[in-house]
């Protein structure tokens, strides 16, 4: 699983121009699933996402978490994380799940910050063509990887 994980003063998603999350101080997460993921991973990643502390305290330094500012999260799905460029210019993504594997996992990660925010979160629709706009905060901008836990 991997995620890229952006500090945001505002963000939303829209779909046919309608808007299906968006939220103001907090994280825009796009999140990849690969084959290989299981609850594991989401548990792990939801507990790194809630308590990194990359927002600013009082004198101006990263020591608060998201849960700290009580900040929201915007969850997007992004099978393109998964992205492989080693052989030509057209991607492959051959290792981001199919569907009927990720979408549970999708909707398992969002229930996770959910419950360790203690609040809803924001999420766009899964597969579809969906339009982010953000305002990094910072920028701060985080990449984590379940399967290289030993560097995050």
């Amino acid at each position: 699983m991997r995620a890229v994980i952006q500090r945001v003063s505002k963000a939303s998603c829209k779909v046919d121009e309608k808007f299906t999350g968006k939220i103001q101080q907090g994280l825009l997460v796009l999140l990849g699933i690969e084959n290989e993921d299981t609850e594991e991973d989401i548990n792990w990643l939801a507990q790194k996402i809630a308590n990194l502390r990359i927002f600013s305290d009082e004198n101006g330094l990263m020591n608060k978490s998201i849960v700290d500012v009580d900040g929201n999260i915007l969850l997007i799905s992004q099978f393109t994380l998964f992205a492989q460029t080693k052989k030509g210019n057209r991607p492959s993504f051959i290792r981001a799940a199919r569907p009927e594997k990720a979408i549970p996992l999708y909707e398992e990660m969002a229930k996770s910050l959910s419950q360790l925010l203690n609040k809803n979160i924001q999420t766009g629709i899964f597969g579809a063509d969906m339009q982010i706009e953000l305002i990094n905060d910072g920028p701060v901008t985080i990449v984590m990887n379940t399967k290289d836990k030993e560097n995050f």
